[in-house]
């Protein structure tokens, strides 16, 4: 795709969170903690590069194996791990400027979500809610909430279109940012796909494909 781009053509910008708003892939790193990262970040691998199919499977799958985790481990990880992505906060905060809104649609988990969301101003926030026992420990479930139980590849296609519809913009006044196969719904409804570090399968079906540098990249689209 050829620039420039108009910011004026657009509304809406869309994000995935791990792997593209954030530098970690969360569920990797609370499986550290919990001693089981190997086997969690083979799922989550596999799930990324549309090698498992079934999103929601692959997610209970890893969930149980963290099963007994803290919410102190948690808050390890957000503390000590987690990290903005380069060029994310100049992106959105271009993005708001020029009167787009910012939604966040994540098959991670609430518990970073939100913060990720207050950190960068962002709009609209969809993501899974970690379930915990009364000793403040992960079940190796999550909480079904009013939209679904897991927010998968579908459900990140519902949300964008939701929220087009919300904000009474057309889908191809969209942009949708992702590096994952569970992206490539919300990505193919969106009038701008943009891969970003991207899984094969991914950069191959997105209209712009970020390879280097920072989510600010970008900008360079647009006049």
């Amino acid at each position: 795709m050829s620039p420039p781009l108009r910011w004026a053509d657009y509304g809406l910008i869309a994000f995935d969170m791990d792997s593209t708003l954030i530098t970690i892939e969360c569920i990797d790193e609370i499986a550290d903690a919990a001693g089981r990262k190997a086997e969690v970040a083979a799922i989550t691998e596999a799930a990324m590069r549309g090698e498992i199919t079934d999103f929601k499977d692959s997610l209970r799958r890893r969930l149980a194996l963290l099963k007994g985790v803290s919410t102190a481990q948690l808050q390890q990880v957000l503390d000590e791990r987690l990290r903005i992505s380069p060029g994310a906060e100049t992106l959105v905060a271009t993005a708001k400027q020029h009167g787009l809104k910012v939604l966040l649609v994540s098959g991670g988990f609430s518990f970073f979500a939100d913060r990720v969301a207050e950190r960068l101003g962002i709009d609209f926030v969809r993501s899974n809610l970690l379930a915990f026992d009364r000793e403040g420990r992960l079940t190796g479930r999550v909480v079904p909430q009013f939209w679904g139980d897991i927010c998968d590849g579908e459900a990140k296609r519902h949300m964008l279109l939701a929220t087009c519809e919300r904000l009474n913009l057309q889908p191809s006044q969209a942009i949708a940012v992702g590096d994952g196969a569970n992206d490539l719904p919300m990505m193919g409804v969106a009038g701008l796909s943009v891969a970003y570090h991207a899984k094969p399968k991914v950069r191959e079906q997105a209209m712009v494909s970020i390879e280097a540098g920072g989510l600010d990249r970008l900008l360079e689209l647009f006049a």
